[in-house]
């Protein structure tokens, strides 16, 4: 099964793509889609939505997993992380992709065992999960990956269970 995740943001969208089979994971590619501060939000969003299509072209992954919103003190971050998650669930709603969304607890539980593990510790476990030679960097591509184990991890298990 390969699967895209993503850790949405309007200044810089994480995403990673895994592939496993059975316990075994391998990543195929991950990195940031950064866009410019200055730019007017629109076609920040705009960008986003077409690089998102471009890997979903290149890659050809089997489902999707996104980070769902953490509702943070700042206001006008939650907002803007939703506008980007807004656009990446459409990319994959029409790429026909089944999509499943975790919370920030639910990735950290999956992936370091424990739901509020920090970054580095998440950061960590990507790598040895992923058999990386270093950590993945930086901190958004190493969310999208985790979102990614974490939603192979899940589906894996509910196959199990019929």
């Amino acid at each position: 099964m390969r699967v895209l995740g993503i850790d949405p943001g309007t200044a810089i969208t994480g995403y990673g793509v895994i592939e496993g089979e059975g316990d075994s994971l391998v990543v195929t590619t991950y990195g940031v889609i950064t866009t410019p501060a200055n730019q007017p939000l629109a076609q920040r969003l705009q960008h986003i939505y077409r690089e998102l299509r471009a890997l979903i072209t290149e890659w050809h992954p089997d489902s999707a997993a996104v980070e769902e919103l953490f509702f943070s003190k700042n206001a006008r971050t939650a907002l803007s992380v939703g506008h980007a998650r807004g656009v990446a669930l459409l990319a994959l709603t029409e790429a026909g992709l089944p999509i499943q969304e975790y919370k920030p607890a639910e990735v950290k539980q999956a992936v370091a065992g424990y739901g509020n593990a920090p970054k580095q510790q998440v950061q960590g476990m990507v790598q040895l999960l992923l058999n990386l030679d270093e950590l993945p960097r930086p901190d958004d591509a190493a969310d999208a990956l985790a979102v990614a184990i974490c939603h192979f991890h899940s589906a894996r298990w509910q196959s199990l269970v019929g």
